[in-house]
This record gives C-alpha cells, sequence and structure tokens, in this order.
C-alpha cells in the first residue's frame, strides 16, 4: 500500500496533527502487511503561485519550453505524488480558521486541469478517483465541523474536486479547552477506523 503522508503544521515539535498523523500511520502499518510511506512536510517550505507559474501552466503542454518546464517542476513533483499514493494522510491544523497557508498552496499546486481535473459538457471531472483519504484535523478553540470551522469544509470540497471522496475526519477538537481528553478522542477514532473499519484494497489489486 502506498501512502502519501503530507504534514501542513508550522510546529515541528508538540504538535497535535504530526503526533496523531504518526498514530495513524502506526495504525496503518499495524493493519496492512506492507506500507510505503512518502512524506511531505509542507512546513519546510512551498512556493506560491505566481505569474511565471500561471504563464507556464496555461501553455499547452506541446508548446512548452525548458523555462516553462523549469516553473512547473516542483508542481509536477506533488502531482505525481498525489498519483501514485493509494492512501493521502493529511494533517490539518486550522490556523485563524482556514487551513495553514503552506497547505493552500500545496492545494493550488496539485489542482492541475488536464492532470487532476478537467473541464467536460457536464463541468469540471475529477481525475484522481479511487483513493482513500484521512484528514487529521486539530483546533484550539473552533469546533471541527461548525460553522466556524472553514478548514474542513474546504479540505473536503477541493479534494472531491480532483475526485477523491472517499474521506475521512479524525478530530482532536477544542484542545484549549478539552486538553488531553481531545486527543484521547483523536486516538480512539483512529482504533475505530482502522483496526475496525472496512479493509482497503490496493488499487493495484483493483480490476
Amino acid at each position: 500500500m502506498k501512502v502519501l503522508r503530507i504534514d501542513a503544521s508550522g510546529r515541528q515539535d508538540h504538535s497535535s496533527t504530526r503526533v496523531l498523523t504518526d498514530n495513524l500511520i502506526d495504525a496503518l502499518e499495524d493493519r496492512y502487511s506492507s506500507v510505503e510511506v512518502t512524506r511531505r512536510d509542507l512546513a519546510k517550505g512551498m512556493p506560491l503561485v505566481d505569474q511565471n507559474w500561471i504563464e507556464a501552466n496555461f501553455t499547452p503542454e506541446e508548446k512548452r519550453d525548458a523555462g516553462h518546464r523549469q516553473h512547473l517542476s516542483y508542481s509536477d513533483s506533488l502531482v505525481d505524488e498525489l498519483k501514485a499514493a493509494e492512501v493521502v494522510v493529511i494533517g490539518v491544523p486550522i490556523y485563524n480558521f482556514g487551513i495553514p497557508a503552506a497547505l493552500k498552496a500545496w492545494v493550488d499546486m496539485v489542482a492541475r486541469a488536464r492532470l487532476t481535473f478537467r473541464y467536460t459538457g457536464n463541468g469540471p471531472e475529477g481525475l484522481l478517483k479511487g483513493k482513500k483519504v484521512y484528514l487529521v484535523v486539530a483546533s484550539g478553540g473552533v469546533v471541527v465541523d461548525s460553522a466556524f470551522d472553514f478548514a474542513t469544509p474546504y479540505m473536503r470540497h477541493a479534494l472531491g474536486f480532483l475526485g477523491i471522496t472517499d474521506i475521512d475526519v479524525i478530530t482532536a477538537t477544542q484542545q484549549n479547552m478539552r486538553g488531553d481528553e481531545s486527543i484521547s478522542d483523536a486516538r480512539a477514532q483512529i482504533a475505530d477506523l482502522i483496526h475496525t473499519g472496512k479493509t482497503l484494497t490496493p488499487v493495484a489489486q483493483l480490476a
């Protein structure tokens, strides 16, 4: 099973999403005989969409020159990682009611027409169907999935736009008030989803 792990917390130490994502990866490794994890730590630096990137992205593939390909090379590598993954685990800390800037930059880099979605006569169609996603969402004061949480619904919608609709959300909500209880609840959710949930079938075995 090929797993892509994406960390977005600005904290390297004492990060709830990083700790819980560790727990989730451990649970996947315990349940499945072979797990290959690719890790992408967005907090180490993410490029932003700029004029050069936009021009390169909207230039047809057959007309791109070396400069265009260079501007798209980092984005291409992120898309390749996402395409290769059967399971995607994303740590989503809620910052000021939304997702971290680095995670938004990742979404911008992987939402690529003709690569991860396409336009049809019936509207956009996601091209990354058949993947499983776990969102590990942690908040200080906001109740996850409440009217003041713009992070979780955004991630569901953005991934759904790419064709990824099999999404489970693990929540460590309101840690400022609930403390360790919030982390314990999230670990219980992981145990329930991974150890007692439906067995995932690797994409390579689907035909």
